[in-house]
């Protein structure tokens, strides 16, 4: 009887395992714990990991807002990915003379691919926005549509767009976290990261040369800094993007509703000092499977599999997707790494069976819940293996 309810509480126990999602990360929609400790005037701001992809800081990080010129990093994004950087464009009439920051282009102009890009990038250009979303979509609705399309397919959920260029519409709006996974995504393509990175250069127009310079100043009086995006609308505010890399630490800042320029410009610096000061790149994927090891060396043994032609299951970790990432220098030592395994199993005990997980605690905050699996299947003892091991029985009594 007692054998019975034991069974019946172990599978329950198997059941609600089984439950557990493959990879949950810490929420990112939780409030900043050290939001005080910088004092920002912009409305929106946010400082996000490259590395885990995790929000190392946030103020108001996942309000839905207006972007503003931001927008045109997803722009840039299905440019880059729909069309030939050598391909030229005929600049039409609508985009000529759309208003709002401009690169100056008129009806009939044309100028290639890649050098509309840069006037989109660095001179923030409207028409060269509106030109392109025509050239690739065939109308700014259906480059819409593609914008759209391509923020589900990267998971967003609290972004919507209706223009390549940012001006201020209803339907159209992101928040401060999503746009630094769009960014993030936008970055890892290298055309996309040279022409943000890029101070001044030198397009054409019809033949004739033009040099344009980049809008966000950053890039040649921050360290660091190597892109991304200004912004500017009235529903928006100053908005600023920016890429920065700092003691091997690679992280995205965002700000969105400063009042002016000056302002967007000081905040995005007291963000980047902060990441320096504060913290620092750990190798969290090293250290977990290290912990790993030693916890298995001591506690692999003690799991019993009944009825198993092997009594122990050969354990294997769930692989994290990233390896490092940007911790609090303070709370280095405050990785906490625990385990929780089910010890009794009754075979038949599948490949890959979830048998456990392992949670990693920094500074009381759960970063992540790893499954631990049973790593070869473990088959059901037959007449066979019982009929062996009652020989083996009988040969210790003949010894004896």
């Amino acid at each position: 009887m007692r054998k019975s309810i034991l069974n019946i509480i172990v599978l329950c126990v198997l059941i609600c395992m089984c439950t557990i999602p493959s990879y949950s990360y810490a929420n990112n929609n939780k409030k900043s714990k050290t939001e005080k400790e910088i004092q920002l005037n912009s409305k929106i701001a946010l400082i996000y990991d490259r590395a885990s992809g995790r929000i190392v800081f946030e103020k108001n990080g996942n309000k839905q807002t207006l972007m503003a010129s931001t927008t045109k990093i997803m722009t840039a994004i299905i440019v880059l990915e729909n069309t030939n950087l050598k391909d030229v464009v005929k600049v039409d009439a609508k985009s000529a003379t759309i208003g709002g920051s401009r690169l100056g282009l008129k009806k009939d102009d044309k100028i290639t691919v890649n050098d509309l890009l840069y006037g989109l990038m660095l001179r923030s250009g409207n028409d060269a926005a509106s030109a392109l979303a025509i050239y690739v979509g065939g109308s700014i609705q259906n480059f819409a549509e593609m914008m759209n399309n391509k923020a589900k397919e990267l998971g967003l959920v609290n972004t919507h767009f209706v223009v390549p260029h940012g001006l201020d519409n209803e339907g159209h709006y992101t928040t401060a976290y999503e746009l630094a996974k769009i960014t993030d995504y936008a970055l890892e393509n290298d055309s996309f990261k040279k022409i943000v990175s890029t101070s001044s250069t030198s397009i054409n127009i019809n033949g004739i040369p033009k040099t344009i310079t980049n809008t966000n100043k950053l890039l040649n009086s921050v360290s660091g800094v190597y892109g991304v995006k200004t912004g500017f609308t009235n529903g928006a505010g100053r908005c600023l993007v920016t890429a920065c890399k700092k003691n091997n630490m690679d992280f995205i800042t965002v700000i969105i509703g400063a009042d002016t320029t000056a302002i967007r410009t000081e905040d995005t610096k007291k963000l980047i000092k902060y990441v320096e000061e504060k913290f620092e790149l750990v190798n969290i994927k090293n250290i977990i499977e290290k912990e790993f090891e030693k916890w298995k060396k001591i506690n692999s043994g003690r799991i019993f599999v009944e009825k198993g032609c092997e009594n122990s299951a050969e354990l294997l970790l769930k692989e994290m997707s990233f390896g490092k990432m940007i911790i609090r220098k303070e709370d280095t030592n405050n990785i906490d790494i625990t385990t929780n395994v089910i010890y009794y199993l009754k075979a038949p005990v599948n490949k890959m069976q979830i048998i456990g997980t392992l949670n990693v605690i920094i500074n009381n905050e759960n970063i992540a819940t790893l499954e631990i699996y049973n790593e070869k299947e473990i088959r059901k003892k037959g007449i066979e293996e019982y009929f062996m091991e009652f020989m083996q029985i009988i040969q210790k009594i003949r010894l004896i």
